[in-house]
């Protein structure tokens, strides 16, 4: 893992940088930018975004944060979006900033509380989900189900499909 910090960090520090170029008006933003967060930045965030990301297939952009980001991505995530034909190989841990909540349009808080800092203009929703740490593969099947509709439903109320 060592051996990967300098380009996670260069990667960090260029999601952080967009982020707030985007959010001060320096860089427009093309599309709908939703945040999804909770604790860990492990589990219901990383399933989230990539369920979004695949289903919006461009018409929004999603990013992940965690109040307290773990050190690694919950392996039954991995699993259950392979399951899918989905992988998370590009993913990395990020902490919450400033700056991602800044840009986002939509903030998708998911049990982190109010860590999350409010800024007007943005939309805050509150997805009611178990914890993921720990749980064996069916339980986060289940929770892969439901976060599957929450995020369809999302991204037919923001952007509807084409006709």
């Amino acid at each position: 893992m060592r051996e990967h910090l300098p380009a996670l960090w260069g990667k960090l520090a260029e999601e952080r940088l967009t982020a707030l170029a985007q959010a001060d008006g320096l860089i427009a933003k093309q599309v709908y930018e939703i945040l999804f967060v909770c604790t860990h930045d492990a589990g219901r965030s990383q399933l989230a975004a990539a369920l979004m990301g695949h289903y919006a297939a461009g018409r929004v952009h999603a990013r992940t944060a965690g109040t307290r980001p773990a050190s690694e991505i919950e392996p039954a995530v991995e699993i259950v979006l392979a399951e899918r034909g989905l992988g998370i190989s590009r993913e990395f841990l990020k902490p919450l900033t400033d700056e991602v909540v800044r840009v986002a349009d939509v903030v998708v808080s998911m049990g982190c509380g109010d860590a999350c800092p409010v800024y007007p203009g943005r939309r805050y929703l509150e997805w009611r989900l178990p914890e993921i740490h720990e749980k064996v593969i069916d339980e986060v099947r289940d929770i892969a189900v439901v976060v599957d509709l929450m995020v369809r439903d999302l991204l037919d109320e923001l952007v509807p499909a084409p006709a």
